[in-house]
C-alpha cells in the first residue's frame, strides 16, 4: 500500500478528561503500529455543564494545540465535544476529524438491524442534545430509541467503584426504563461507562449488544487512514507494532492541570499510568505549544 508522506505522524486525541482513555485504548488495539498524542482538558472539566459556545470554544483550542504538534487526525473522544463542536472542529483545522457519536450510532443500527430498539445513556449533556438519537434515526427512520442520562456512572468509574454493590444500585436505577422498553441494544454514549461495562450487562441482560463508541470510532479511523493512505507502518527498525504497550513512551500524554489524579485514575481506567509530559494550557492561541 502507499503512504503519503504524512503517514508517520501522529493522531491527536482530546477528550474534557480522563475519560477518553479508553478511546485511546480502543485505538491502541485496533491500530497497534499508530502514535497518539492525547490531550486530557482536566482544567475545565466537565463540559457537559457548559454552553454552547464554551464547549466549542474549548473543544477548538484542544484541536489546535493538537494540531500544533503535528497529528494527521484528529479524534474527538469527548461525547459532549463531539454532539456539540464537532462543526466548528472540524472548521478550524486542516486535518480530518472524527467523532464518537456517528460510530457509535452507526454500530448500533447494525448490530440489530433498523427497526430495533436502541438505548443511549450518556451524560446530560449528551443526552439533552438528542445528537445520539438525531444520528440513529438518520440511518433508520423506524428505530425505536430511548435516551437515559446516566450521571452518576461518571464518578463510579473514576473513583474505582465500577463492579461494587453501589455501583449495581445505581445501575439497577438508571436502567430500569431501557429493561422496561426491552432495548435489543444500548450505546455507552460516554467514555466512562466503558469501565462499568460489566455491571451494565448483568443488569440488562446479555440479550442486550453493548455498543462502545469509542471501539466503533476506532474502527472509522481505521477505515479513515486506508481510504487517505495515512496508516502507518513500521520499518525494519523499529519493533513491531503488536508488541507495544499501553501508556509506552512513544505515546504523549498532556492535560490542562492536575496531572498526578490524572495519572492514577488512569491506571484504574487502562491498567498502568502514562507518562504525563507537561501540563499545558491550550487557551490563547498566541500560547499554543509546539513540541
Amino acid at each position: 500500500m502507499n503512504q503519503t508522506p504524512n503517514s508517520q505522524l501522529p493522531i491527536g486525541i482530546f477528550d474534557s478528561g480522563v475519560g477518553g482513555l479508553t478511546v485511546y485504548q480502543a485505538l491502541h488495539e485496533r491500530l497497534p503500529n499508530e502514535r497518539f498524542v492525547y490531550l486530557g482538558d482536566t482544567a475545565r472539566v466537565p463540559y457537559g455543564t457548559k454552553s454552547l459556545a464554551t464547549v466549542e470554544r474549548y473543544a477548538v483550542e484542544n484541536a489546535l494545540f493538537l494540531q500544533g504538534h503535528g497529528i494527521k487526525l484528529l479524534v474527538v473522544a469527548c461525547n459532549t465535544a463531539s454532539a456539540l463542536a464537532l462543526p466548528a472542529v472540524e472548521r478550524a483545522v486542516a486535518v480530518p476529524v472524527v467523532g464518537v457519536i456517528e460510530p457509535g450510532a452507526r454500530a448500533a443500527v447494525e448490530a440489530i438491524g433498523a427497526d430495533g430498539r436502541i438505548g443511549v445513556i450518556a451524560t446530560e449533556a449528551t443526552i439533552g442534545s438528542h445528537a445520539y438519537r438525531a444520528a440513529i434515526e438518520r440511518l433508520a427512520p423506524g428505530a425505536t430509541i430511548i435516551e437515559q442520562a446516566c450521571p452518576l456512572f461518571v464518578s463510579l468509574a473514576e473513583e474505582g467503584w465500577a463492579e461494587t454493590d453501589v455501583a449495581r444500585t445505581v445501575a439497577a436505577e438508571y436502567l430500569a426504563p431501557l429493561r422496561a422498553a426491552r432495548v435489543e441494544a444500548v450505546v455507552l454514549g460516554c467514555t466512562h461507562y466503558p469501565i462499568l461495562r460489566r455491571v451494565i450487562a448483568e443488569t440488562l441482560g446479555a440479550q442486550v449488544a453493548l455498543i462502545d463508541s469509542g471501539r466503533a470510532a476506532a474502527t472509522a479511523v481505521a477505515a479513515l487512514l486506508q481510504t487517505r493512505e495515512l496508516m502507518r507502518h513500521t520499518d525494519a527498525n523499529e519493533t513491531r507494532g503488536e508488541s507495544r504497550r499501553l501508556c509506552d513512551d512513544l505515546d504523549h500524554f498532556y492535560v490542562t492541570d492536575a496531572a498526578a489524579r490524572f495519572a492514577r485514575v488512569a491506571e484504574r481506567f487502562l491498567g498502568c499510568a502514562p507518562r504525563v509530559l507537561e501540563a499545558v494550557e491550550v487557551w490563547g492561541h498566541d500560547r499554543l505549544a509546539v513540541s
